[in-house]
């Protein structure tokens, strides 16, 4: 497993090793004795454990996000692509962080099996770059609705270079949520 710190340090995309034969391939998606190892190697935090997964479905053109969970149910995420493609965004909203409202984008699919971990205190989303698209993720605590929190996902403040048309197949829940003015509000 290698971890490869991004723009936004604390955000690091992770390439498992991927064993090769005529059979097909294996690979070890989750070891946490390993990646907690990894984290403290880079002198970063060990998050709590995770404890839900979810898996979504995702047709070309699908864009959802950017979501967070508040305190006390902030969610860490460890997010992967089993089948498809996406362009996976994560958005530092932490107060007084040096990368405040920066992000960082990577492209994860079933060719290079990459993984990105975002650590509490991130918005969180992805565009589908190809039908079919499954995507899975990990958290660090369980989902709760009154924890829950958007930023639209496509605020010039924010200046995401989200990839393809314009035309992305966006929720009503989503298109409608408040922009970068409302963290404040939202994460103290």
């Amino acid at each position: 497993m290698k971890l490869i710190q991004t723009s936004i340090p604390d955000v690091v995309i992770i390439e498992p090793a991927v064993y090769t034969d005529a059979r097909g391939w294996f690979m070890e998606s989750f070891n946490q004795a390993k990646f907690h190892a990894a984290l403290r190697d880079l002198g970063l935090s060990v998050p709590n454990a995770f404890i839900q997964d979810n898996h979504s479905y995702s047709a070309k053109g699908v864009l959802r996000g950017l979501h967070f969970q508040r305190a006390p149910h902030a969610q860490g995420k460890l997010v992967r692509v089993v089948r498809g493609s996406v362009f996976d965004v994560a958005v530092d909203i932490r107060p007084g962080s040096p990368t405040y409202l920066q992000w960082v984008g990577v492209e994860l699919n079933t060719y290079n099996n990459r993984m990105l971990w975002i650590p509490e205190g991130f918005a969180h989303g992805f565009v589908a770059l190809e039908d079919n698209t499954h995507f899975l993720y990990k958290t660090t605590d369980y989902y709760d609705k009154e924890s829950e929190g958007a930023l639209h996902w496509n605020d010039p403040q924010l200046s995401i270079e989200w990839p393809g048309s314009e035309d992305y197949i966006v929720s009503d829940k989503d298109d409608e949520a408040l922009g970068v003015e409302s963290l404040s509000v939202v994460v103290e």
